[in-house]
């Protein structure tokens, strides 16, 4: 995610398949909610 600026990215490591992105504390991305892993471009445009 080198395309993004001002950026502080924290990975926290979980179990059952969890990803989510936030920004601002503000939920942008859950996987099980879609189903799907995002690809990295769908997560840059939502952190723009």
């Amino acid at each position: 995610m080198n395309n993004v600026k001002d950026v502080n990215v924290e990975f926290i490591k979980s179990s059952g398949g969890v990803f989510e992105v936030t920004k601002d504390e503000e939920l942008i991305y859950s996987k099980s909610r879609t189903g799907n892993f995002p690809d990295e471009e769908e997560i840059i445009k939502k952190l723009k």
